[in-house]
């Protein structure tokens, strides 16, 4: 039950929080760092062992998280010296994975069941399962649709669904062996390359809670409902691990 945590990235869609803190350590709540709820998430759901893919600011995060032991967890850090975007670090450590495990970004905040999520990817016999979430967008304006130099449709201020990654994947290592390590591997990268040698991942759909914590119009929103859904997120908690500001 190990779980690689992508935790270098700059947040620069965060700052001026990012500034001082990694994205992962950004408070939820006045209370929590994000990453605090994730291990307490993890440690609830019988997960052993996380990596932890640092970069920018990473010393602070090994500070907060240590060897994870006030989790019950055993933490150990992968440290990039250049950017390797979200599939890259893992890249680097694969060897010390087990044969299926979980790939999520230090910036979800969410009540997906991972330890389903694993399960059910052991289970598929894909090479990668995407957990997804159904997403609406509101359009603030008209939009048309053409032939030609004619409108042949109109919808005033539509509101679009998509289906859309929520940054917490299933992988086996199996999938990850081919790729040369500490060159930049995106998400992206794994999926075209995946879809274009008719090995298409497997989608999870989950339809609970999920905020982006990346994107300052879901920061917020978690701050401002954390209360309401701590029972939610954190039905095994007790006491948090606070931020300090210094």
């Amino acid at each position: 039950m190990h779980v690689a945590i992508v935790a270098g990235g700059r947040g620069v869609r965060l700052r001026p929080f990012t500034t001082a803190l990694p994205k992962p350590l950004v408070p939820i709540g006045e209370e929590y760092a994000i990453l605090d709820i994730i291990l307490q998430q993890l440690k609830a759901q019988g997960f052993t062992r996380v990596t932890l893919a640092i970069g920018h600011l990473g010393s602070l995060i090994r500070a907060f998280a240590g060897d994870g032991t006030r989790w019950g967890l055993a933490v150990d850090y992968a440290e990039e010296d250049k950017p390797l975007s979200t599939i890259g670090p893992v890249l680097n450590f694969l060897d010390q994975l087990p044969e299926h495990f979980l790939v999520m970004n230090g910036d979800v905040l969410t009540d997906l069941d991972y330890a389903e999520l694993l399960s059910t990817h052991a289970n598929s016999g894909a090479p990668l399962t995407v957990a997804a979430y159904r997403r609406e967008v509101k359009i603030d304006f008209g939009t048309l649709e053409t032939e030609g130099d004619r409108i042949v449709k109109f919808v005033e201020k539509p509101t679009l669904s998509y289906g859309v990654s929520m940054g917490v994947h299933a992988l086996s290592r199996d999938t990850l062996t081919r790729y040369p390590k500490n060159v930049p591997f995106g998400f992206d990268d794994l999926v075209l390359d995946l879809l274009s040698r008719g090995v298409p991942p497997s989608v999870y759909q989950f339809d609970g809670y999920w905020l982006d914590i990346g994107r300052p119009d879901d920061y917020d929103e978690a701050n401002r409902t954390f209360e309401q859904m701590r029972p939610v997120l954190l039905p095994q908690a007790r006491n948090g691990h606070r931020v300090e500001y210094v």
